[in-house]
């Protein structure tokens, strides 16, 4: 019996019941705390997805308000601000960020990000945008 595969342009999947995908490979986008490669992020999962982080530059605080975030500190040391609330980070670090935590990442980190459900750029919040438009 042959499977079905299908390539898609960040993993490789077989009858829809798991997806393989080389994080380091992807294309880094922008995000609130630095570059991201994410992955598994497409129309067809709605599940989750898991993301390389690179902290650096000025990273702005955000929320999501239907998301919830685990990072795992792979390397590098600092800290995370949540809620206004600063905590040391080193590698092996969890953290888990429900739904509302203003957040961010400071120092020079790689994170591992698990978003769940699946990311989605629209629940991405930041407090200054409700001040300038209201």
């Amino acid at each position: 019996m042959s499977l079905w595969l299908r390539l898609c342009s960040q993993c490789l999947c077989a009858m829809s019941r798991y997806c393989i995908t080389q994080l380091d490979q992807l294309p880094a986008v922008a995000c609130p705390c630095g570059q991201s490669r994410r992955g598994f992020v497409g129309p067809d999962n709605s599940l989750a997805t898991v993301h390389v982080v690179d902290i650096g530059g000025a990273p702005r605080t955000h929320y999501h308000q239907r998301r919830t975030e685990i990072y795992v500190v792979l390397a590098g040391e600092g800290q995370v601000e949540l809620d206004g609330q600063l905590f040391s980070l080193k590698p092996l670090t969890a953290v888990m960020i429900q739904p509302g935590c203003r957040h961010r990442a400071l120092g020079q980190l790689r994170l591992l990000n698990v978003v769940i459900p699946a990311f989605d750029l629209a629940d991405e919040w930041f407090d200054e945008d409700l001040s300038e438009g209201g």
